[in-house]
């Protein structure tokens, strides 16, 4: 009557769509946070850097 074979398209798709689900919760979630801190972080040392050289000219 049916057979498994109909189903693979349908399989790799929900496995593609899952993948994909979870790979943008752990970017949203880590790597998007992590990387606008160090951006911060970067910025807050490059200030103070430049503070500090102009108090010492």
């Amino acid at each position: 009557m049916f057979e498994f074979q109909q189903y693979l398209g349908f399989l790799a798709f929900l496995t593609i769509l899952t993948i994909g689900f979870w790979l943008m919760i752990f970017l949203i979630t880590f790597i998007v946070p992590y990387w606008i801190f160090g951006g911060v972080r970067e910025l807050l040392a490059e200030r103070k850097a430049q503070k500090e050289a102009e108090q010492t000219a």
